[in-house]
């Protein structure tokens, strides 16, 4: 197998190569205006109009191959679910990968084009990037970073603070799939029923919802979990946020393997779900709308939004609430 070597980060021939042959051709939408991927000159131009998002991000998942997906289909998913849930129609991207001498180049063309496959269909293109090789030993295996930009898709961008009192609080699909995935394999934890991240593209459902109209926050709950989105929105937007503990969606498995590792569900994080906050005359037209796609055909309601001091309360199976912490860390290392 062909692997990295420091050349391929040098600026010369081997470099070229290694850009025009495997990274360039990875991607099947390489322009948005003038100047594109292809002219690998030192940026690109975008050739629209509108009202613009534009979220970064870096990904250090380990393993970079998981059960479900693996380190390029998580940065293209969650760069389009960032710019999602912000209410953004995604249009472009940027992509810096920094990898390890001696990685795989079958390998790196695999993870290129998981990005590719997830941002083909949405017709986001990959107008620039960079690649940087860092001697072996001083990295683990590669790490990538996204640049998103996406069309504000109604007149104006949706915001962590929008929730209003007497709103829903929908979850598009069960919780922490994807922080319990990586945690069994990295362990290699065995189930009677497979473990698979949720990692997925959330634009289309989102956009079918915000048609319905009455959407008033959104937040995709990756590090911490449910937990942290739902606190921040409660922060934000200065309300309490009451949930049920008998409506949030939990596979068995996921929660089984909390349940014997003391780890709760609402902190492990999700890669193909969000938190939607809803007007509640409009909540079973967005539950509908969800419902007709896969990757959210389970969504549901968990509860409400109410006057309070900023936090999030749950609704315990006995009866009782409890305030629902942020953790104090991320419980899960490296999950994305």
């Amino acid at each position: 197998m062909a692997r990295i070597e420091s050349a391929h980060g040098a600026g010369g021939r081997v470099m070229q190569k290694l850009i025009e042959e495997v990274i360039v051709p990875s991607f099947s939408h390489r322009r948005l205006g003038a100047i594109g991927l292809d002219e690998m000159d030192d940026g690109a131009t975008l050739d629209t109009t509108g009202q613009f998002v534009v979220c970064t991000d870096a990904h250090t998942v380990q393993p970079l191959f998981f059960p479900g997906g693996d380190i390029g289909k998580l940065s293209a998913c969650g760069t389009i679910n960032d710019l999602a849930v912000m209410g953004a129609q995604p249009i472009a991207m940027t992509n810096t990968v920094v990898v390890e001498e001696g990685f795989g180049i079958d390998n790196l063309q695999r993870i290129l084009s998981s990005i590719n496959e997830v941002i083909a269909p949405l017709n986001v293109a990959m107008i620039a990037g960079d690649t940087k090789v860092m001697p072996r030993g001083t990295l683990d295996g590669l790490v990538i970073s996204t640049t998103g930009i996406g069309r504000t898709y109604l007149d104006t961008p949706v915001s962590d603070s929008g929730a209003q009192v007497g709103d829903d609080v929908i979850v598009t699909g069960p919780i922490g799939d994807h922080g319990t995935t990586l945690l069994a394999h990295r362990e290699g934890l065995a189930f009677d029923t497979s473990l698979k991240s949720d990692v997925a593209p959330l634009w289309s459902p989102i956009r079918d919802a915000l048609d319905v109209g009455g959407i008033h926050s959104m937040k995709d709950p990756t590090r911490g979990g449910s937990a942290v989105a739902l606190n921040e929105i409660a922060s934000k937007s200065h309300v309490e946020i009451e949930i049920d503990q008998e409506q949030i969606p939990v596979r068995p498995a996921v929660r089984s393997l909390c349940e014997i590792l003391g780890l709760d569900p609402l902190h492990m994080s999700c890669e193909g779900t969000a938190i939607i906050i809803v007007d509640s005359d409009r909540t079973d037209e967005v539950l509908k709308a969800l419902r007709t796609h896969k990757t959210t055909s389970d969504a549901k309601a968990i509860g409400t939004v109410r006057e309070g001091p900023g936090r999030v309360v749950m609704r315990t199976s006995i009866g009782g609430r409890k305030v629902v912490q942020v953790p104090y860390g991320e419980p899960v290392p490296r999950v994305c």
